[in-house]
């Protein structure tokens, strides 16, 4: 029988993807609590709504190009929810007294997927893959690995990564790091494919806009160099034992406020390194909503050239 030890249990440890990453440089406790001890969180109306518009949206382009309209997108609907209920029977809680008005959240639904229609055209795309899992091994050992929502292929090769987002699009001081998790997503296919995405594409369907960006090649070098910085801060957090709590307006949303140091709180005792050396595979919770890429010292590669911003009307938005 083969017995690990800790140097085999940090190896398997030593995977990253775009939302592990983004906990971490937005505080390490909380990548400690996700990572480490795997401590279970409260799903929110906000991400269960981004899963089932992903969902629908990634079965949308099942049907005939014909078909593919706000109507059918919007009986298509029903059926994405029914389906998620049956797989976590638990998310009904969410509705209630004391939760949103499920007929409300599922219009909610509908009024994003109307949105999308305004900025894109389905009819006129047959993307090559969706919901596709990505990965790749870094001469380092690290791992990176995700989950991108549409890849797109064009007769000439060109590649196009598309990542829907049910939120908001972030200001314009803030789009470096909504651009980090697309990126990290670029550099998995160049490494793994050998192809320098054309285009990285960011849909923002609570507020009708799209982010564009033209990667280069030293783009993705830098975003290469960050994310093995990174990586030797998480090293270094986990033989220190150190995981320091970030403290900002995003503990509001955090499930585990009441065991955070920074709240009065007191973590609970660190588990065996061998006990958690399970990867998380939920490479990217759904609804793959933009990541917030806070800075942590020691890890922010050069400032990103100019992003392409296309703000699209919307009348709804």
């Amino acid at each position: 029988m083969t017995v690990e030890t800790p140097d085999t249990a940090e190896q398997r440890l030593a995977s990253l993807s775009p939302s592990r990453a983004s906990d971490f440089m937005t505080c390490p406790l909380l990548y400690r609590f996700r990572v480490i001890d795997k401590l279970p969180e409260t799903p929110s109306p906000d991400a269960v709504r981004g899963t089932v518009v992903h969902s629908v949206l990634e079965r949308l382009f099942d049907l005939p190009a014909a078909e593919r309209t706000p109507a059918q997108a919007g009986e298509l609907l029903q059926p994405a929810w029914t389906d998620l209920l049956a797989e976590a029977p638990e998310l009904a809680e969410m509705f209630g007294d004391e939760g949103p008005d499920l007929a409300g959240w599922l219009q909610q639904c509908r009024s994003l997927l109307d949105r999308y229609f305004t900025l894109e055209d389905p009819s006129l795309l047959e993307p090559t893959e969706r919901e596709v899992y990505v990965e790749t091994l870094l001469e380092s050992g690290l791992t990176l690995r995700g989950y991108i929502d549409r890849v797109d292929v064009a007769p000439t090769g060109e590649v196009r990564i598309v990542d829907y987002k049910t939120g908001r699009a972030p200001s314009e001081y803030f789009e470096a790091k909504a651009l980090f998790q697309m990126k990290f997503y670029a550099l998995v296919v160049w490494r793994t494919r050998g192809v320098l995405p054309r285009m990285l594409q960011l849909i923002y369907l609570g507020s009708g806009e799209m982010l564009r960006y033209i990667p280069e090649e030293r783009d993705l070098i830098a975003t290469e160099r960050k994310v093995q910085a990174l990586w030797a801060a998480i090293k270094r957090a986990t033989e220190t034992g150190e995981w320091r709590p970030h403290r900002s307006v995003l503990c509001g949303w955090c499930d585990h406020q009441a065991i955070c140091p920074a709240w009065g709180g007191t973590p609970p005792p660190l588990p065996d390194i061998r006990a958690a050396a399970q990867p998380d595979r939920q490479a990217d919770p759904r609804p793959g909503e933009a990541v917030d890429t806070g800075t942590q010292p020691g890890v922010d590669g050069p400032a990103d050239p100019p992003t392409a911003r296309t703000r699209l009307h919307d009348p709804g938005a």
